[in-house]
């Protein structure tokens, strides 16, 4: 995983979720209902909403939000049934784009991302079309500032990492899926704090937009994805330039 940072997307994205926080903690509460409707409450037999925790906790969403949406998921009438829906496309000049959804109306959610893409030079693409441009990979990001690199790598790869890369700002650590929440576990309990921590899908390789008309197309199909309350993660291969922020 080495090489080319994720970081700068990722700072990108956390500075829109900051401006837009309401509508972050609703969508992850979504999520943590519809995890412990598929396995249950209990984290620590529910992996699905093991990862959801992680994310609220990444996101910096109060306890008070979590221990609600549990319950809510865990409740009898807990509200609509929404189903995980995922669709692939093309953005400007080729990009692939992979939007992860949870919604309770599909009649109303793919029209919707359709739109988004043929607004802004894109095409939505058949199932499988650009997935396998993507790895899925457990991603943990901590802050490097007062972290010691040496340290933080014994103890992430003894846990089972695959790699840990030093990116400047910060560290990334990737997993396999499986070996997630073991390595988040053993990094836990040696009191790192986290800005990323999810199980999420990483291009294989990176994409350079030069011409400015898809640039601002490219960014424009990314918030109007983003804004859809049914969308939960956009995952793309695009790599922003740093001007961009």
């Amino acid at each position: 995983m080495s090489g080319h940072s994720k970081w700068h997307n990722i700072k990108q994205k956390k500075g829109k979720e900051d401006a837009k926080r309401g509508r972050m903690f609703t969508k992850i509460a979504k999520y943590i209902m519809v995890a412990v409707k598929e396995g249950g409450a209990d984290p620590e037999y529910n992996p699905s909403l093991k990862v959801a925790i992680d994310k609220a906790k990444a996101e910096n969403m109060p306890n008070d939000n979590i221990e609600r949406a549990i319950k809510k998921g865990a409740g009898a009438d807990s509200g609509a049934n929404y189903e995980e829906v995922v669709y692939e496309g093309y953005g400007p000049s080729g990009i692939a784009v992979m939007v992860e959804c949870l919604t309770d109306n599909r009649n109303r959610t793919a029209p919707d991302v359709r739109h988004a893409f043929d607004k802004f030079g894109g095409n939505m693409g058949t199932p499988g079309s650009v997935s396998f441009m993507f790895d899925k990979k457990g991603l943990m990001v901590i802050e490097a500032e007062g972290v010691d690199g040496d340290e933080l790598m014994l103890t992430a790869l003894d846990a089972g990492a695959e790699d840990v890369s030093d990116e400047g700002e910060v560290f990334e650590i990737t997993t396999a899926p499986e070996d997630y929440h073991a390595v988040r576990q053993a990094l836990d309990a040696q009191g790192y704090t986290f800005v990323q921590s999810d199980i999420t899908n990483i291009p294989q390789n990176y994409t350079t937009l030069t011409d400015a008309d898809d640039i601002k197309n490219m960014q424009k199909l990314i918030d109007m994805l983003e804004d859809n309350d049914d969308v939960q993660e956009v995952y793309h291969n695009w790599n922003q330039p740093e001007d961009d922020e």
